[in-house]
C-alpha cells in the first residue's frame, strides 16, 4: 500500500475555520486601535487651542473680552485658516466655549464631520481647563 502525505480536507476546513474565528476577534479590536490613533491626532489639535486660550487670557487679561473664533482677528486665538486640518479633521470640526475669563473655563469640542477618513468612535470629545477629556 502506497502512503500520501499531505492534508486532508478535515484538517484543512479545521484550519481554515480556526483562522476565520480568530479574525472575526481581531478586526474590530484593531478598528478600535485605529480609531484611536486617528484621535491622537484631534486630541493634539485640541490641545493647541486650549494652549491658545490660554495665552488669549494671559494677554488680555482676566477682565479681558472673550474669544469667540479661532482664527486671526481682535478677538480670535490666532490660527490662520488650515492650520487645524490634518489627514482626519479640518478646522471646521472644531469648536470653543470660554464661559468665564477668571478663573479661566472653556471647553474645546471636536466632532469629525469633514474630513471623508474621520475617526468614527467616538463621535466627539471635549477638553475642558483642568485637561480632562470627556465624551459627551
Amino acid at each position: 500500500m502506497e502512503s500520501r502525505k499531505g492534508f486532508t480536507l478535515i484538517e484543512l476546513m479545521v484550519v481554515i475555520l480556526i483562522v476565520g474565528i480568530l479574525a472575526s476577534v481581531a478586526i474590530p479590536m484593531l478598528r478600535g486601535r485605529i480609531d484611536a490613533a486617528k484621535w491622537s491626532e484631534g486630541k493634539a489639535m485640541m490641545g493647541s487651542i486650549g494652549t491658545a486660550i490660554r495665552a488669549y487670557q494671559a494677554e488680555k487679561g482676566p477682565t479681558g473680552k472673550k474669544p469667540t473664533t479661532l482664527f486671526v482677528g481682535s478677538t480670535g486665538l490666532g490660527f490662520a485658516s488650515g492650520d487645524l486640518t490634518g489627514n482626519y479633521f479640518a478646522d471646521a470640526d472644531f469648536s470653543f466655549s470660554v464661559t468665564k475669563m477668571d478663573p479661566l473655563k472653556f471647553k474645546v469640542t471636536c466632532k469629525p464631520v469633514t474630513q471623508p477618513d474621520r475617526p468614527t468612535n467616538p463621535v466627539s470629545y471635549v477638553l475642558n481647563q483642568a485637561g480632562k477629556w470627556t465624551t459627551p
